[in-house]
């Protein structure tokens, strides 16, 4: 597998490069990962790196974005936070990736029995953490559709946050970076909102969050704030 170079990440779509991502998940689920040589690709980037996508995710010791979408050194800038929240510094990585080095794709990647969305689910508190997950506390107010036990021992409410939180980052992304907005309604750059179940390994990527040009679900939305 060649390792990602100028060239080949100029001549990536925004489509293509979630193709790819797509395809690398698959062949993680079926433990067909592709054979690198990992120090011919640390000499390959010694001068400079071209990922092809931008990975927002949790810090979940079993959410590795490079694992999971069986991509090399090189390929993705993967972003981890507690409970993939949307914060300043995380919308400036995502424009660092994008406009200045060149990524293609932005992934929001959620997961299953997620520790940040369970404490938010039952209001922890706890030193800098309490304001952290005071950014997916929103996520678990909007939440309408389960009226009893909402608390992470209900596995159902913890993934009906989990679900939501996701959707809400995608839509703070756009709503935030200026920059951002403005290549993803252009067609540069593609963003959408994924799931990853940490019993099966598959990620499942929410069509609902995707945008990709002017003609995208959050049209209206994004005019607003434009």
């Amino acid at each position: 597998m060649k390792t990602q170079n100028k060239a080949s990440q100029s001549s990536i779509t925004p489509e293509h490069a979630l193709e790819l991502l797509k395809q690398g998940n698959a062949r993680f689920v079926d433990n067909l990962r592709i054979n690198r040589n990992l120090l011919q690709q640390v000499n390959e980037t010694r001068d400079g790196q071209w990922p092809l996508a931008a990975i927002v995710s949790c810090m979940d010791s079993r959410t590795s974005a490079e694992l999971i979408f069986d991509q090399g050194l090189g390929d993705i800038f993967s972003i981890r936070l507690a409970g993939a929240v949307i914060t300043d510094n995380v919308l400036g990585s995502l424009e660092y990736a994008c406009k200045v080095a060149g990524s293609k794709f932005i992934v929001v990647l959620g997961h299953t029995k997620c520790g940040a969305i369970k404490g938010a689910c039952d209001k922890v508190e706890l030193g800098n953490l309490t304001a952290l997950l005071s950014k997916i506390t929103p996520a678990v107010y909007a939440e309408k559709t389960i009226k009893e036990n909402r608390n992470s021992h209900n596995s159902a409410f913890v993934d009906a946050v989990t679900h939501l939180h996701t959707e809400r980052s995608v839509q703070a992304v756009l709503e935030q970076s200026v920059i951002l907005r403005e290549m993803i309604l252009k067609g540069e750059v593609g963003i959408i909102g994924a799931l990853y179940d940490v019993e099966t390994g598959v990620v499942t990527f929410m069509d609902n969050t995707q945008v990709l040009g002017s003609d995208s679900f959050y049209e209206k939305d994004l005019a607003a704030v434009s």
